[in-house]
């Protein structure tokens, strides 16, 4: 398996950026700043998507797909929205090539310059509520609750795998309301299924909140978030929901016959979580051998490496291991029996715990005798022999044990991570030595915040939404403030 993971002691970074590559999750592309997510890596997202998708339709949501391309038009008929996005467009200007008469190879043909240019797409409002347009005519019509899955590109500078790339897999949910406080009460739920989403299934604890105005989503009035917390004390922002207001629906124009036949506009929401999710999920959990998954999104849950000499005695425990195996599948575990004869035991167990495998199960000729399996969990490094007749048994309850052990592990580090500070002083001197989320009275002016930003490149992560209000002074000002905000340094 090549040489071990740096530390993340001695370079979170490089350990990250390792874990990625060597546990087959993703890799750079010849692409600047694109990545190719391999298998392994897009088996761990297909199960996120899973998740999240049955979750969206359990509460009425439907999919549908919209345009790669917007016309350049559409993103400047909503204001805040374009300044939001102008920075980071790709922009589609010519459709055809050509070969060059000077034998230079394929050149752009300058006769075929598109009438208007088109964005690639770095989130779809615009092209949206020009569809909805058409779609929406009374109150019949509504609630419009639609998601798509799709890519989107961002043109980023630096750019990391998972974290922060030019073009990244998401879901981005549109829904259109007949009353402000439907749109409210929609970009609400959503918040909470990305919160029970994290925390069920990736085992991730985070905090509910409104970002700042300076922080919220171009063309939003509101934006909900959820902030997670990293093993190095950064923070990074796992998912978002929005509440658009009527800005979109009176940008194009988007009316609705009301029951007493008067037109009105309609409210909007929008809202999205990313491929990013899994930067979250690496760097909660792993540790210095490498991936540790909760079981729920894990590839494989179980794998069972047989340990033996010559074929004979493989045939043998194949017989012993393979009914198992189907019993497990019929329970819905994945399973995997490595009985690969190109790789020693050894590097097996070395692979499937750079992988983070939740459960590995080893069988050899002294197990055969004794009736017993070699059980060991990803989570705690534990290894312990169990009886065969016991064996499925016991992965039901490792199965479940790991993933609220890696939750407890994570809830436990959050918030001993979570720091009330007074003063600023006090504060640089947490962000600087401790990191951590920092819990601290803040003014509500921008001017402050940009300050803080400024002087310690610490952000207003969130107001947490389930704070109780607590008057105070500002760290910094010294001013009045009505309650406390968490600041850190980000993703």
């Amino acid at each position: 398996m090549g040489k071990k993971l740096t530390k993340r002691s001695e370079d979170y970074s490089k350990w990250y950026n390792e874990l990625v590559v060597k546990a087959d999750l993703a890799e750079n592309s010849g692409v600047r700043g694109c990545m190719v997510i391999k298998p392994y890596g897009f088996a761990i997202w297909e199960k996120m998507q899973a998740a999240l998708d049955k979750m969206f339709k359990d509460t009425g949501h439907q999919n549908a797909y919209f345009p790669l391309f917007i016309p350049k038009s559409y993103l400047s008929k909503e204001a805040s929205h374009v300044e939001g996005f102008a920075k980071e467009c790709a922009v589609v200007t010519h459709y055809r090539l050509k070969n060059d008469e000077n034998g230079k190879g394929i050149i752009v043909d300058p006769e075929a310059k598109l009438e208007e240019e088109l964005i690639v797409r770095p989130t779809s409002e615009t092209i949206i509520w020009d569809t909805y347009r058409r779609w929406i005519q009374s109150y019949r019509d509504l609630p419009l609750l639609i998601n798509q899955w799709a890519n989107v590109v961002r043109w980023e500078m630096r750019t990391r795998l998972f974290l922060r790339t030019a073009e990244f897999l998401w879901q981005e949910g549109h829904t259109a309301h007949a009353t402000e406080k439907e749109a409210v009460t929609e970009a609400k739920l959503i918040l909470d299924i990305y919160a029970d989403f994290a925390e069920e299934h990736m085992a991730v604890p985070v905090i509910k909140g409104t970002k700042t105005a300076s922080e919220r989503f171009a063309g939003a009035l509101d934006t909900y978030c959820i902030e997670a917390l990293m093993q190095d004390g950064k923070a990074l922002q796992a998912g978002t929901s929005h509440f658009l207001g009527q800005n979109f629906a009176k940008a194009f124009d988007v009316k609705f016959a009301n029951k007493e036949g008067k037109q009105e506009y309609v409210w909007a929401s929008s809202w999205g979580v990313s491929t990013r999710l899994m930067g979250a999920l690496i760097m909660t959990h792993s540790d210095d051998n490498g991936l540790v998954l909760p079981p729920k999104l894990a590839p494989i849950q179980v794998v069972i490496v047989p340990i033996y000499k010559g074929l004979e005695q493989l045939e043998v425990i194949s017989e012993k291991v393979l009914p198992m195996v189907r019993t497990l599948q019929k329970m819905g575990i994945s399973v995997k029996y490595d009985d690969r004869d190109t790789h020693k035991p050894g590097f097996k167990f070395n692979e499937y715990e750079l992988k983070g495998v939740p459960v590995r199960l080893a069988i050899g000729q002294r197990d055969l005798e004794n009736g017993t399996y070699e059980v060991a969990r990803r989570d705690t490094l534990e290894k312990e022999s169990v009886p065969a007749d016991e064996v499925v048994a016991k992965i039901e309850w490792l199965l479940e044990d790991i993933q609220r052990n890696v939750y407890q592990k994570a809830s436990d580090h959050r918030d001993a991570n979570i720091t009330e500070v007074s003063s600023y002083e006090e504060f640089k001197t947490v962000l600087e030595t401790k990191g951590g989320f920092i819990s601290a009275h803040w003014d509500g002016t921008g001017e402050t915040e940009e300050k803080v930003k400024n002087e310690t490149k610490a952000t207003i992560r969130c107001i947490p939404l389930e704070d109780v209000a607590e008057n105070g002074n500002c760290m910094v000002t010294g001013k009045p403030s009505a309650g406390r905000v968490l600041f850190a340094k980000a993703y």
